[in-house]
């Protein structure tokens, strides 16, 4: 009973990030777009797909995986999204120097640039946070995380759901939803709650 539980755990959080990134790669507007844009923005799609796997691994909640082994994951998984947010951005740069140039300064007529933004400088803030993490406390470093993560997690949420772009809609909402909900999860269960209560 239990590995049936487990594929069938791994089954739904296969499709919930399949479905989306299949339904944007038979997207009419492709035939349309450069391949690097092309490649640009499903480097942005990897990487919230890659939202979703996150707070479930640093939760320990991924079946199959012990606690130990899912937070080395998780590092490892963190490494990856940022690489895959530096390939979203400079492939953009590369099509649209000006548009990108205007996002990063919080000029952009787009709303949804700025949520990109504030979502990609809260990863890059929290990979340093990572690489400083024997130097802080703990309870110091872990609020400073999940601060962090609600941002990275919010910020992408709404600057995915903004845009209309090659993503099909029902689909990224789902998604969108999902990532909200296991990142609330892992925060109740291990996050900021608990940071105060041990700082009483």
């Amino acid at each position: 009973m239990g590995r049936v539980r487990t594929i069938g755990l791994w089954g739904v959080l296969a499709v919930a990030i399949a479905v989306p990134i299949a339904a944007a790669a038979a997207s009419p507007l492709l035939a349309w777009r450069d391949p690097v844009y092309v490649a640009a923005g499903f480097a942005g799609i990897i990487a919230m797909a890659g939202l979703l796997v996150q707070p479930l691994l640093a939760g320990g909640v991924m079946p199959g995986l012990s606690l130990r082994g899912a937070r080395r994951v998780h590092r490892v998984m963190g490494g990856f999204l940022v690489v895959a947010v530096v390939a979203h951005v400079g492939g953009l740069w590369i099509t649209s120097p000006p548009d990108v140039i205007d996002a990063l300064l919080f000029a952009s007529p787009s709303p949804f640039s700025a949520w990109g933004v504030i979502a990609m400088w809260a990863l890059f803030a929290t990979a340093l946070l990572a690489a400083f993490r024997g130097r802080l406390l703990f309870r110091t470093w872990r609020f400073g995380h999940v601060v962090l993560a609600v941002v990275i997690a919010a910020g992408t949420v709404i600057h995915a759901v903004q845009i209309e772009g090659t993503m099909e809609t029902v689909s990224k909402a789902v998604l969108c939803a999902l990532i909200l909900a296991a990142t609330l999860k892992v925060i109740l269960d291990l996050g900021l709650f608990a940071w105060r209560r041990k700082s009483r």
